[in-house]
């Protein structure tokens, strides 16, 4: 039930990208907006329910564990916190032309999970068996999903054009007055900006965490193993960038292509890593 649910969910996916894509494409037209969220938010929902359903069988097959613990059940964790972070800001700042560079990570997360890995449900290794999987992966993976959106973010402050913000003409029912394609770059910037520290705030804990689960699990904080290098990599990129900020006043479009640039080390952590680098973190294997 929960594959075929998590199947669904795809298509959900697809269809609000879709759909953000014709809000931008027709005007920023009010009610193709409120379906667009209503359809992202209707995909949340099954895929919560989803999860839940994951875990519940896991525990009826007798291995019971939190479904974090292969390369699908990552993906599919992966789009889930993906489109949280979506929705919240959403909500927040009421930009839904921000769904069309956001909702396609969530979309190819759950579609590559989908189509291109197994979906059965495996007991877990011992040294995954603890408390420290929840803490690690759930951290992790928010993190990660923070840094998607915030390169989503950045390549929408990338392709405005300098001076006055891209405009279009007004359509009946638009929903946002003055006729802006997108979101002012002032108020990108600091969702960037906003995202980032969440994400390297996220990932420090994944790291922190990681490494007392390593310790508990191996008798080792740290190990040099490929995954913690490269998590280590990617830490000092985003916290390079934060600094550059702090500390020089990087603004703009230095930062949004930092931002996407290491977005790239955010993949390889997660991808090059688990297929291309053998070591205790190699999903692949």
């Amino acid at each position: 039930m929960n594959t075929r649910m998590l199947g669904a969910v795809v298509f959900i996916y697809l269809f609000s990208a879709v759909l953000y894509l014709c809000y931008m494409a027709f005007g920023q037209n009010r009610r193709l907006g409120q379906i667009a969220t209503g359809l992202t938010a209707l995909g949340f929902a099954t895929h919560t329910v989803a999860i839940i359903l994951r875990w519940v069988e896991s525990y009826e097959m007798g291995i019971g564990h939190a479904p974090l613990s292969n390369m699908y059940e990552s993906l599919v964790f992966f789009g889930w916190t993906t489109t949280l972070i979506y929705l919240l800001i959403e909500w927040r700042t009421k930009q839904r032309a921000i769904g069309v560079f956001v909702m396609p990570f969530a979309f190819v997360a759950m579609a590559y999970a989908s189509w291109s890995e197994s979906s059965d449900i495996m007991p877990l290794v011992p040294a995954l068996q603890s408390n420290w999987l929840l803490a690690h992966v759930i951290t992790c993976f928010l993190g990660y999903a923070a840094f998607a959106v915030a390169s989503g973010l950045s390549v929408m402050y990338l392709i405005q054009p300098a001076g006055e913000p891209a405009r279009f003409k007004t359509a009946p029912g638009a929903e946002v007055a003055g006729g802006r394609l997108l979101p002012e770059k002032a108020v990108l910037d600091n969702l960037i900006y906003q995202t980032i520290m969440v994400g390297f705030t996220l990932l420090t804990a994944g790291i922190v965490t990681g490494a007392a689960w390593a310790h508990y699990a191996w008798g080792s904080y740290w190990s040099w193993d490929p995954k913690e290098t490269w998590s280590l990599i990617t830490w000092f990129i985003y916290a390079s960038i934060l600094h550059a900020r702090y500390m020089h006043g990087w603004r703009g479009r230095r930062v949004a292509w930092l931002s996407v640039l290491a977005f790239g080390s955010v993949l390889f952590t997660y991808f090059g890593v688990a297929y291309l680098l053998p070591g205790l973190h190699s999903y692949a294997s």
